[in-house]
């Protein structure tokens, strides 16, 4: 089938992908890193609350998005809205199964544990590659758009995923390459799994 074969080119791609960014033997300055310090150099303080609130709110977006159009379609007997529940659900649920396998496999570091001289704003425990922050929003992004492809879905779903992402580059938590993985990785499942559902 079409979608099988697409899906397999994107676990083939991602995982040359991973190989290539994830297991770097000592601590050079690549563009990860020279990135990360690019973004650090324009850090304050009113910036490090935003976008530890926006990094923060990321799992409770991701669980109230599917449970609010649950309970709205149950109170309004909307069929359709609760099988969409569930897809969105199931999709951001199936995404962080995988990012977590990945990230056993590859055991990247963080960026603030391979350079001692990398300052991030908050900690975070785990390994980097791929960002589950980034997988999860972009999950529930792309599945809400999938099931409501409107305009003023879309591009809301789409801003806050995206700001969800550089939010975890802004705190110095993760490289680039994570976050591009992480988006790679939500999207891909998320179309797979509607592709499956058509």
């Amino acid at each position: 089938m079409l979608w099988m074969r697409n899906f397999l080119l994107f676990f083939c791609g991602l995982s040359c992908f991973s190989q290539a960014v994830g297991q770097e033997v000592l601590p050079q300055e690549n563009f990860d890193i020279k990135t990360l310090r690019h973004i650090a150099r324009t850090r304050t303080e009113t910036q490090h609350r935003v976008f530890r609130t926006i990094s923060d709110a990321n799992n409770y977006v991701n669980i109230g998005v599917p449970i609010g159009l649950f309970a709205a379609g149950a109170i309004s007997d909307d069929k359709t809205m609760r099988q969409n529940a569930v897809y969105i659900g199931t999709s951001t649920a199936i995404t962080a199964v995988v990012n977590y396998g990945l990230k056993q496999i590859f055991k990247r570091a963080r960026p603030f544990r391979k350079y001692n001289n990398f300052v991030a704003v908050t900690q975070a425990s785990g390994y980097s590659f791929p960002s589950g922050h980034t997988s999860s929003a972009f999950s529930t992004a792309v599945s809400l758009s999938q099931s409501y492809p409107k305009w003023y879905v879309i591009a809301p779903s789409l801003v806050w995923s995206s700001s969800v992402a550089y939010s975890r580059m802004y705190l110095g938590v993760h490289y680039p390459s994570d976050i591009a993985a992480g988006a790679l990785l939500g999207s891909g499942l998320t179309t797979g799994i509607h592709m499956l559902r058509k």
